[in-house]
């Protein structure tokens, strides 16, 4: 065995058929990631519930900042781009997601930094919560209780959010996310209200039943799009900005939980490029040489090849003052599901639903959740276990 290797473990070709045994599914998951990810809705009345004890009101005290900084990494860093999207372009001062240590240069005590950390340890928010104290800005801090952050908030005598450390960080997204924007609503830069956040947990809630490990996989969106992704190089393409948060979202899980390389973005950005991938070896190339009336037993092995998954968000309101218009998101959408069929990419499509921004992106994201936990099962994968991810700590801490 190469070095390096151990606790590597798995299956080359994913096993469709052990997606469709219970039993199966649980003694691949261990750890629970399956029933951290079905916490989704629990964790955003937990995180409003726990955001609601805490002294917000400190926020308000010197009205609105200059800009907003959200300081943290991975999931934590994240929920800087979900507030991003959900305050939107009206949003009145600038949301920046800080994803290194510190806090940019200009931070002074005219702006707010929200630490966010899963563990309450990470270098990136604790850098970051330092430099807000000694530059003056106001900090809220959400984070594990009784932890580093919490001590650094409350030398600062700040806010600190506590969530409950129960899940994996990347499991943890809603717990995270809620108080940040809560926070930002004290502020006055994001309208969520007590109904927008009992819809999106109804929602949650509602797509961790269709996507349960007992439902098959021809009535569970999650087992069967991750079956279409198994083998493939998949290529997330979301349609707005806030489906856009989505595809990176569920390119985090599956390189995390799956182990599977994706490229993510926006589609007008792709369709300034990266749409070119259609027409490549893994695309349009490949699926031109396949000779469907083939010999199974003499063919050549299945090559690899793309498959797309498109996040579609028609929007709430086309009056709104967004980026693009609607019609031209929407028309891009559809000539890019036009030209993979042309090419014979195969494409899955998510669609937003829901009354409010929180609540359409949580039904974009809910179910790519799920598919790339069932993916990572099919290969014999632990999702909760990433030893490539415990080792490069090791090697980093040394």
């Amino acid at each position: 065995m190469m070095e390096g290797t151990a606790g590597v473990s798995g299956r080359r070709v994913a096993d469709e058929s052990m997606l469709d045994d219970p039993d199966a599914v649980a003694s691949h998951d261990p750890g629970g990631m399956l029933r951290f990810t079905a916490s989704a809705g629990a964790q955003v009345r937990e995180s409003a519930a726990l955001a609601a004890e805490a002294n917000l009101a400190l926020l308000e005290d010197e009205g609105r900042p200059r800009a907003v900084v959200i300081a943290g990494i991975g999931t934590a860093g994240r929920t800087g781009d979900v507030l991003a999207t959900v305050a939107g372009p009206r949003c009145p001062v600038p949301v920046i997601p800080h994803r290194s240590a510190g806090v940019p240069g200009w931070v002074g005590a005219a702006d707010v930094v929200i630490a966010v950390s899963a563990s309450g340890r990470s270098p990136e928010a604790l850098g970051a919560a330092e430099a807000a104290h000694r530059r003056g800005a106001r900090l809220v801090a959400v984070g594990a209780p009784d932890s580093q952050l919490q001590s650094v908030a409350e030398r600062a005598r700040a806010p600190f959010i506590p969530v409950p450390r129960r899940a994996p960080a990347r499991a943890s997204l809603w717990a995270l996310t809620v108080p940040v924007l809560l926070a930002a609503r004290t502020l006055g830069l994001v309208k969520v209200n007590e109904a927008d956040l009992a819809e999106t947990a109804a929602r949650l809630d509602a797509d961790a039943d269709r996507c349960r490990s007992t439902a098959e996989s021809f009535v569970n969106p999650a087992k069967s799009l991750a079956l279409g992704l198994a083998g493939s190089i998949p290529i997330v393409w979301g349609s707005s900005p806030l489906a856009t948060v989505a595809a990176r979202r569920f390119g985090d899980t599956l390189s995390a939980n799956a182990r599977y390389p994706v490229v993510t973005g926006a589609l007008g950005e792709a369709g300034r490029g990266r749409v070119g991938l259609l027409d490549g070896v893994f695309g349009g190339l490949v699926e031109s040489t396949r000779d469907i009336f083939a010999d199974s037993a003499e063919a050549e092995p299945d090559p690899t090849r793309l498959r797309l998954v498109l996040l579609r968000d028609g929007g709430l309101n086309a009056d709104d003052d967004t980026d693009e218009p609607l019609a031209v998101e929407e028309r891009r959408a559809d000539a890019v599901q036009t030209l993979a069929e042309r090419r014979g990419v195969r494409c899955d499509v998510v669609t937003a639903e829901g009354g409010s921004a929180l609540e359409r992106l949580a039904s974009l994201i809910a179910v790519p959740d799920f598919a790339s936990i069932y993916l990572a099962l099919a290969h014999g994968l632990d999702p909760m276990a990433v030893p490539a991810v415990t080792e490069m700590k090791e090697l980093s801490n040394q």
